[in-house]
């Protein structure tokens, strides 16, 4: 069997976060390029696709926090839920192996 279905409840999750954890890391470097409200079509999909990681750290920051340091704070907590996912499977012996 493929091992990327096989295992595809590590795999699914883990690219998901990832892809939203790098999308916000490349949102991070381009905000000091760009006004945020550019029409720039590469950085509306940057911020469609981390606005809602960014919403849920949102409501447990507080407001007085600026959005650069609240975009640094959604890596960190997604950064967070991919380790804390990856130590839960292991410690429950479902990652995938390394070789044949």
């Amino acid at each position: 069997m493929n091992p990327i279905l096989q295992y595809w409840y590590f795999h699914l999750p883990n690219f998901a976060l990832a892809a939203v954890m790098y999308t916000v890391l490349g949102r991070i470097v381009l905000s000091f390029f760009a006004p945020p409200d550019w029409k720039n079509y590469i950085w509306r999909a940057f911020v469609r696709i981390s606005d809602p990681a960014v919403g849920l750290v949102k409501v447990l920051t507080p407001a007085v926090v600026p959005d650069l340091v609240l975009l640094i704070f959604t890596f960190l907590w997604l950064m967070m839920v991919r380790l804390a996912w990856f130590m839960f499977l292991g410690g429950q012996g479902l990652l995938p192996t390394v070789g044949g």
